[in-house]
């Protein structure tokens, strides 16, 4: 069975390049004083650390495809390599089959040593390796590596459910990558990875931590379904009394507005499936007359109702935070308000070609849901000629 293997990625393969016995010593010192500094703030205020990076970066290709290297310096060299090495007892080739995403910060630092890695990868018949980085990512504050980390995690998800879709094993190599980057990832990995990779400190003996039955108590998160499912759309006021109800370490709060935090994504994206398909989220804003109820009660498919909700937490959301939210639902991309014409009746996308929500305009700047279904359905039931 083939495997995606996440590896967190850090600059060991860098630092480890230093020679003390001719290099300078304040070489170690810049590279941890500039280990949070994007691409373009190295070349615009530290030129000569983008020196330093080049410098190191050809030693280590230099080492790495030179074929008197032997596999155990190969493996001393790189953190992220030595985990990969240990995955596959030393033989790369057993992996050719599968897929490798390496995890970098937004720094000059590891993404030089990404491109190292993920090069070497390749040229190792490892080609279907590439590598993710979420901007703005780093360790440079705890404010701004918890919010690179809430924006990563639901790419990460995307990624890891299509890939068990397509029968693929999910493995995190941890070996490598900053510490606050391996802490968040292994707790990460109890919920989606088959194993958990490590290398026993001092050896290249590897450990392997098997998935563990974790699961979210939906009793705990139920009570926050509307405010969880509408933050996971984006931003909303931290004056709304209900969002003020939500476990203070599942948001993530920035100035008058708070969004879902690191830990709040994992919890919500554990539940949200199994609540937004069952009985009809009460959102704010939205009117569900019983025709509106009805149509939701006959749709069966369990991957449809739980569409149909998100878009509804869309809108809501979308009314909710703006001062004009019927025009901010037609400017909206996915859910393009519209009135047919003719008619006094909207509607709203829930899928762009196949399933719409008719709906009216309301007092206060709410939206009453009156049938939801195919084109066809809501022309017969609103009684639209075409």
């Amino acid at each position: 069975m083939p495997r995606l293997v996440i590896s967190t990625v850090g600059t060991s393969l860098l630092t480890n390049q230093i020679d003390r016995d001719i290099d300078p010593d304040s070489w170690s010192k810049c590279l941890q004083q500039t280990a949070n500094y994007t691409v373009d703030e190295i070349k615009k205020y530290h030129e000569d650390i983008s020196h330093i990076i080049e410098k190191l970066k050809n030693r280590a290709e230099e080492k790495l495809y030179n074929d008197d290297t032997e596999l155990e310096e190969i493996r001393e060299l790189s953190a992220e390599l030595n985990g990969i090495y240990g995955l596959y007892n030393n033989k790369l080739e057993q992996g050719t089959e599968d897929t490798h995403l390496l995890v970098a910060t937004d720094t000059a630092q590891a993404r030089v040593t990404a491109n190292i890695v993920e090069s070497f990868l390749k040229s190792n018949g490892l080609n279907n390796t590439s590598t993710c980085i979420q901007p703005g990512l780093s360790i440079a504050s705890s404010a701004t590596f918890i919010e690179g980390m809430a924006k990563l995690i639901p790419t990460l998800q995307e990624i890891i459910i299509a890939s068990k879709s397509s029968k693929y094993q999910i493995y995190f190599n941890l070996v490598g990558g900053f510490k606050a980057l391996q802490g968040y990832f292994n707790t990460i990995g109890m919920f989606y990875a088959n194993e958990i990779v490590y290398v026993f400190e001092g050896s290249n003996e590897v450990i392997k931590i098997p998935q563990l039955p974790v699961k979210v108590d939906r009793s705990k998160v139920e009570p926050y379904k509307v405010q969880l499912a509408m933050m996971d759309v984006g931003e909303i006021p931290t004056s709304w009394e209900e969002a003020k109800k939500v476990p203070e370490e599942w948001v993530l709060v920035d100035g008058k507005e708070m969004t879902l935090s690191t830990w709040g994504k994992l919890i919500w994206n554990q539940c949200k499936d199994e609540l937004l398909s069952e009985d009809l989220v009460k959102f704010p804003k939205l009117d569900y007359e019983q025709s509106f109820c009805k149509d939701y009660q006959n749709t069966l498919d369990i991957q449809e109702r739980i569409q149909l909700q998100e878009r509804l937490a869309r809108a809501a959301y979308l009314l909710f935070k703006h001062g004009d939210g019927i025009s901010a639902l037609k400017d909206d991309d996915i859910l393009r308000l519209r009135r047919y014409q003719n008619t006094n009746i909207d509607h709203i996308n829930i899928t762009a070609q196949t399933r719409r929500v008719s709906c009216k305009v309301a007092d206060g700047g709410r939206l009453s849901l009156r049938y939801y279904g195919t084109h066809e359905y809501i022309y017969k039931r609103e009684g639209i000629k075409k």
